[in-house]
């Protein structure tokens, strides 16, 4: 590419200035665009479920960078925009007031949005969501009258949703149609765990339990829930998932995975997808990750700024295979976690614990049937979470008891 043609970045999010700051750090001086639907100048999202949540912060800490910085930078920002068609064949986005951009290379990374709840009452005032900063804000807000909250979805969400309402002095109830917390992403076993945390610091939970809709005029006074019994409520929080912002790419022509197949922009390791010149990064990217040899998508912070790294970098021409380990961590009361590595989806496995759970203080293991390690977590365990990741991009078989032992070295299992 010469250095006067122009890349656009269709995602003012976390991945998407990452790609940007990234382009300016490895040597592009061309035009870098990038825009954005909402009117806040790029920011984390981490924060908005936790320090904001908590009222320890203002959602002004979550940004990446000043407007300065851009400018310094020479990054050109078209905030509260939205792009309403892609055309590979001729390279041009088109911007919500009918205008066109033109573009060299295009990085699509426009997140994902929350699963909205389709019941009776899902209008009502009081039924709040948690995605932008303009939400994590309203919910700091609300927390500050102690209401009586119930949270739909015992998810990462939902539970630091419950903890931050908990430490807020709210009364907490969540609601949870699977038969414990957490059960789709860490499994039964561990997923209880987190359950009876929660319930030691006073949150209540209805496992087994689906909503079937609000109550209230005008504003929500109650979760009706299967069997038809009413939660009283002055404040209701959606945790329900999120689907990736794909419509873009499908209107365009470009390969994207079906929701059975997880979803999804379809690239390869380079994040390149079907499309010439047009490349993905975030939530929206399923790519072919080189180490584990089978498509994966993630919805996690440390994935944004890992795939807009190396999306910034592939569009330089750079060689790139990415092979990044999932990441994510969650702060809840006194607990700390972070969590790495990948399991398919109806894959069977066996969990290991190392430590005592009751301790506070252990780390967790999903082997699949030939004892590879597939994941490990930690709980306020730090600095365990290296050997995690070595011992899943090692790929050998491990020995369960060794891996359970304390005093063996992660390193010699």
């Amino acid at each position: 590419m010469a250095d006067a043609e122009q890349i656009v970045i269709v995602g003012a999010s976390l991945a998407g200035a990452t790609a940007a700051e990234t382009l300016r750090k490895d040597g592009w001086s061309g035009g870098i665009v990038l825009i954005g639907s909402e009117q806040s100048l790029p920011y984390e999202r981490p924060p908005l479920s936790k320090d904001v949540l908590l009222g320890k912060a203002e959602t002004g800490s979550a940004q990446l960078h000043d407007q300065q910085w851009y400018d310094d930078n020479t990054i050109e920002l078209r905030l509260g925009t939205t792009v309403t068609a892609i055309d590979p064949a001729v390279h041009t986005v088109t911007l919500d007031d009918g205008s066109q951009v033109q573009y060299a290379k295009l990085l699509i990374a426009t997140g994902s949005r929350v699963r909205h709840l389709d019941v009776p009452g899902a209008e009502l005032d009081g039924v709040r969501y948690l995605r932008t900063a303009e939400e994590s804000q309203a919910l700091t807000d609300a927390y500050a009258a102690k209401p009586r909250v119930v949270v739909v979805g015992a998810g990462w969400i939902g539970l630091e949703a419950a903890s931050a309402a908990r430490e807020r002095g709210c009364e907490v109830t969540v609601v949870e149609p699977q038969s414990t917390a957490l059960a789709a992403v860490l499994g039964e076993e561990i997923g209880e765990l987190f359950a009876e945390f929660h319930r030691q610091h006073g949150v209540q939970f209805r496992f087994g339990t689906g909503v079937e809709g609000f109550e209230g005029d005008g504003k929500v006074t109650g979760v009706r829930v299967s069997g038809g019994e009413v939660l009283p409520a002055d404040l209701v929080i959606v945790g329900v998932g999120v689907r990736p912002n794909t419509e873009l790419a499908e209107e365009a022509g470009i390969e994207v995975a079906t929701p059975e197949n997880g979803s999804g922009i379809v690239t390869g390791p380079d994040l390149q997808t079907s499309a010439a010149d047009v490349y993905a990064a975030g939530d929206v990217v399923r790519w072919e990750h080189p180490l584990f040899g089978r498509p994966v998508r993630v919805e996690h912070w440390q994935n944004a700024k890992d795939t807009g790294v190396s999306a910034a970098k592939a569009m330089l021409g750079q060689d790139v295979a990415h092979d990044a380990i999932p990441f994510f961590f969650t702060d809840q009361f006194d607990l700390g976690m972070e969590y790495a590595g990948d399991i398919p989806r109806g894959t069977s496995y066996q969990v290991v614990l190392r430590g005592d759970p009751k301790s506070g203080a252990y780390v967790a293991f999903w082997l699949d049937d030939d004892r590879h390690v597939l994941a490990g977590m930690h709980v306020n365990t730090w600095g365990a979470i290296d050997a995690v990741r070595d011992l899943i991009r090692s790929g050998k078989q491990v020995d369960p008891a060794r891996l359970a032992d304390t005093s063996v070295e992660l390193s010699d299992v």
